[in-house]
């Protein structure tokens, strides 16, 4: 099976091995990751001391997340790029000693409030979801 990309419009097709119950599936976790993608690049950067680039971001999703947020790392940088796009965050670009230059990240004011208000959010839809779960699942 391949690796999942949150961010790839690619879902597949019925021709795969997995057939129509894997297309399904790779559909419901695209649609489910679109906001909690965005949702936990937030709270790294907010649990963060100091500023993050994609790889350290990437790691922390990958210990974090046990393995259903980790993908390719350059799915990060478009969702990044849309947060910053959006005035959650701000970034710049500092050389690195190992490699080309980094651009770090970090939450704006606005960054942090939409933390608050979209981790309860995320709470709300988790709980009401897993009530309806719990009351019709055997």
């Amino acid at each position: 099976m391949r690796e999942f990309d949150p961010t790839s419009n690619d879902v597949g097709d019925a021709s795969d091995t997995g057939g129509a119950g894997d297309l399904q599936l790779r559909k419901f976790q695209k649609e489910l990751s679109a906001g909690t993608v965005s949702l936990a690049l937030l709270a790294v950067l907010g649990a963060a001391d100091e500023p993050m680039y994609g790889y350290q971001i990437a790691k922390q999703l990958e210990r974090f997340g046990d393995g259903v947020l980790s993908g390719k790392q350059s799915a990060l940088y478009p969702v990044l790029r849309n947060l910053g796009a959006s005035g959650l965050l701000d970034s710049h670009v500092e050389p690195s000693v190992s490699g080309p230059p980094r651009r770090y990240y970090h939450l704006t004011a606005a960054g942090r409030t939409a933390l608050q208000d979209w981790s309860a959010a995320w709470r709300a839809t988790r709980d009401s979801v897993d009530s309806v779960l719990q009351g019709l699942m055997p």
